[in-house]
């Protein structure tokens, strides 16, 4: 009993910690003073868009907690039914000894006393009755375990389903408060003059360099599983950037990333933050084709190293799925996935 009291413990603090992740995806916006220029209108607009990459990726590591929440809803229920089942084994037993009970009577080491024939009768029959009683006992420790373990899962699971529901509301009005913050910068972003958006552009998603061919990114890749990401990776250059989107007609950076490393059967999380905790960490001079690299503190943005110090990502609203150098404004480190 102790332990699933530990348990539920550790669960619980677990939960509640994954649940405050989820209420702390937005800040407030902070107020700064009309601009006075068309170049202050500029530096005002790139910095809306780099506060929305970061909470692009805020929101993304709340739906990876959402998501974390419904599983171990999902796992409680699982644990709960297993409980349930492992009550419902014993039943036949328990039926057992009811009815002995019933047909043959209560039995005592007197009765078996006096219907003895001999010290060697008596022996064994209470011999026989300790069996008989140790079993019962057994079998009714082994039932209120068994009730014990599947009520305190079932309390699990009702908790967590609780918590579940109650993050991906929350989740939900978030994504909705960064819509509005979206919208609102790409008419800000509108409103700029040609040549004001290709300055924003460059200053969040660095220079656009024509693509190299495809054959040749590939034929320098480490290994075939490299080869067949960058080969998805190049595929989408041209596709426009949603945000929250993993393809295929439009892609943010985890998500192009995501995508790109599904098409070699390796499965990574749509979140920038997660994406560069995994794998061995590379430096830059050891970069190879296929590696992921990211940047800024905290990690908000990964895009996908190509070799000759370029990468492919999607980066920002307005601007598609490009090439780039890797050394870009904000780059952080790498990573090897594969």
């Amino acid at each position: 009993m102790q332990r699933n009291r530990t348990t539920s413990r550790r669960w619980a603090g677990a939960v509640l910690a994954a649940a405050a992740a989820v209420a702390v995806v937005l800040g407030p916006t902070g107020a700064t003073a009309a601009p006075t220029t068309a170049a202050e209108a500029a530096d005002l607009v790139a910095q809306a868009g780099q506060e929305l990459t970061v909470l692009d990726e805020q929101v993304h590591e709340a739906e990876v907690t959402v998501a974390g929440l419904q599983q171990a809803a999902a796992d409680a229920r699982a644990a709960a039914d297993a409980a349930y089942a492992e009550v419902a084994r014993f039943e036949p037993q328990l039926i057992s000894i009811a009815q002995t009970g019933y047909t043959s009577g209560p039995t005592s080491g007197v009765a078996a006393f006096l219907t003895s024939e001999s010290a060697e009768d008596f022996v064994q029959q209470m011999t026989t009755l300790d069996m008989i009683a140790d079993h019962t006992d057994q079998v009714l420790g082994a039932v209120s375990a068994a009730r014990r373990e599947a009520v305190a899962a079932q309390e699990q699971a009702e908790a967590a389903a609780a918590q579940a529901e109650a993050a991906l509301a929350t989740l939900q009005e978030q994504q909705a408060a960064v819509q509005a913050r979206v919208d609102q910068y790409e008419a800000d972003f509108t409103r700029l003059s040609a040549e004001e958006r290709a300055v924003v552009t460059t200053t969040l998603a660095g220079p656009t360099i024509a693509p190299p061919p495809v054959e040749q990114v590939v034929a320098r890749a480490p290994s075939a599983g490299a080869g067949v990401i960058i080969e998805a990776a190049l595929a989408q250059v041209g596709a426009p950037y949603v945000w929250g989107s993993s393809g295929p007609n439009g892609f943010d950076c985890s998500g192009l990333t995501q995508f790109a490393y599904a098409a070699a059967g390796v499965s990574l999380p749509h979140s920038s933050r997660a994406q560069a905790g995994m794998g061995v960490a590379v430096s830059r001079a050891e970069l190879q084709p296929g590696d992921i690299v990211y940047f800024y503190s905290p990690v908000s943005h990964v895009g996908i190293y190509i070799g000759n110090g370029q990468m492919v990502h999607a980066r920002t609203f307005g601007t598609p799925v490009s090439v780039t150098t890797v050394d870009m404004r904000g780059y952080a480190g790498a990573r090897r996935i594969l």
